[in-house]
């Protein structure tokens, strides 16, 4: 749920990148990061495991407005692929707003998919956040690799819904922000729609100490 700063005047939203082992979900963040200028983001912040890394960055689109009189702050967020970190996963997935799963279209990779997004969904419910309800995209990435699984295997397997996907080749900047806009723009139609219910329902609210920075 958004996370409101009453100091700054800020609504703080939370994206995370899902994803088996070293299907990009830290190549998109450190593109989308590259991509965007150096006064409205934070530092990127990384934290390393032995295999992979879990990065973070804040920054402020100045294109998105305002919420009512709140200025509008993304963090994004991505999760360890490996699957011995999911106490990590489950802690850096508590309060998101929107998900991004990165699936890897090399081949052989099916099952690695699928292990993950049956991870996410089970970390969700553990959460007490519904699958069916969070904002979502699916990123097909590695669309360039030799023998991809064809996106229709992909959609019937992991997005049998229908949900918004984006084609990608991370590692080229292709699709990058093209999912990056799509997971925004749905979890700000959702926020509006909840805010509609009445203030302060959907929110969390957080004094100066305890805001990300």
């Amino acid at each position: 749920m958004p996370y409101i700063v009453p100091a700054s005047k800020t609504l703080r939203l939370k994206i995370v990148y899902y994803g088996p082992g070293l299907s990009g979900k830290t190549t998109n963040l450190v593109q989308l990061y590259e991509g965007i200028p150096a006064d409205v983001r934070g530092k990127l912040i990384q934290l390393d495991t032995e295999t992979e890394r879990t990065l973070f960055f804040d920054y402020f689109p100045l294109n998105l407005g305002r919420l009512g009189s709140y200025r509008i702050k993304i963090d994004f967020f991505t999760v360890p692929g490996q699957s011995f970190y999911n106490a990590t996963r489950r802690t850096v997935l508590e309060g998101v707003d929107g998900l991004v799963f990165v699936a890897d279209s090399a081949p052989r990779r099916e099952h690695a998919n699928t292990v993950a997004l049956r991870n996410l969904k089970s970390n969700l419910e553990t959460l007490g956040t519904d699958f069916d309800q969070i904002p979502l995209v699916f990123q097909w990435n590695k669309r360039d690799a030799p023998g991809a699984l064809p996106v229709e295997l992909l959609e019937r397997v992991l997005n049998p819904d229908g949900r918004p996907s984006v084609n990608a080749v991370a590692l080229r900047g292709e699709g990058v922000r093209e999912t990056q806009n799509l997971i925004v723009k749905s979890v700000l139609q959702r926020i509006r729609f909840l805010s509609q219910r009445g203030p302060g329902r959907n929110a969390r609210k957080a004094g100066p100490k305890t805001a990300a920075s």
